[in-house]
């Protein structure tokens, strides 16, 4: 392998390694079939060896693309240290700022959060991404993310902004055709609202001494929004934010002296990124606002 590569073949052929075809790599890229197509050959007669196989349901890795695909990979991760480190010189609070949070979280949580952000710094610009995948800092699919556990990813800085605390609930018209449960003995015998391929709450009832299963839950649902309207909808009793339920006045709490794990909230971002002045300013702004949001 001899001579300087435009970076542009290289991204080309990590697409094509990471989704298998031409098509997808072209969706990932944001360009056409036609240009994937192009770069490949191009890198190809560069090398002078081929690095991907046809096959009948997209391409494959030769051998040779294999060995490339290491060290495009560490070009990959060079190239987003080198963005990272470009971005934190930027002096100006103005800009595009892009969050990742989990869905329940990005909801109920940072509406308000976010209209203080804006109200402060109209020139920054927001991106909220809720999902409960984990995002990658370093690849910048987020600047900053927070998260209901201490990340473990290297060259990030954290905050702890405080803490996500549960009850459970049900609503008024729920408890006035059922009764309201006295115990754990008790909740058997009412429809819960359980997860649907988690098993969080199925290990939790257990360690509190309940024989619990999925056929245990009346209503299965793994999206933490749709959850919380389920339990709003009166569908049966449910576990909760306490600072997300405790706000409606529908929704009552029920055996409050159970002990229900906490989970801790982390603000995170790249350890880079947080000196860039309009990402240190949100990122600071997030965690007064969350911190107004969630006890400690």
């Amino acid at each position: 392998m001899a001579g300087t590569f435009d970076w542009t073949l290289i991204q080309t052929f990590l697409a094509v390694a990471e989704t298998g075809s031409f098509t997808a790599a072209a969706r990932q890229t944001g360009s056409s079939q036609p240009t994937v197509g192009r770069h490949v050959q191009e890198l190809e007669r560069q090398l002078g060896t081929a690095l991907f196989r046809r096959q009948n349901r997209g391409h494959r890795l030769t051998e040779a693309g294999t060995r490339l695909l290491a060290h495009a990979g560490d070009m990959k991760e060079a190239a987003a240290r080198l963005s990272l480190e470009a971005e934190g010189q930027a002096e100006v609070l103005q800009g595009v700022v892009r969050i990742t949070a989990s869905v329940v979280v990005s909801h109920y949580l940072l509406a308000p959060i976010f209209a203080r952000i804006r109200a402060a710094e109209p020139e920054i610009e927001l991106e909220l991404n809720p999902t409960d995948a984990t995002d990658n800092l370093l690849y910048r699919d987020a600047d900053i993310a927070i998260r209901m556990y201490r990340p473990e990813q290297l060259d990030v800085i954290t905050r702890r902004v405080g803490t996500q605390r549960f009850g459970i609930y049900a609503t008024r018209a729920y408890l006035s055709r059922r009764g309201t449960p006295q115990s754990i003995t008790d909740l058997p015998q009412h429809d819960f609202i359980g997860y649907d391929r988690s098993d969080l709450m199925i290990r939790g009832m257990r360690q509190m001494g309940l024989a619990a299963s999925r056929s245990m839950f009346a209503i299965r649902c793994d999206n933490q929004s749709v959850y919380i309207e389920l339990l709003k909808a009166g569908c049966g009793l449910g576990v909760a934010p306490i600072n997300i339920a405790g706000s409606d006045p529908d929704l009552v709490r029920i055996m409050p002296d159970i002990a229900i794990p906490d989970l801790p909230i982390w603000l995170t971002a790249h350890e880079a990124l947080r000196h860039a002045p309009r990402i240190r300013r949100v990122y600071d702004l997030l965690a007064e606002g969350l911190a107004d949001v969630a006890g400690d």
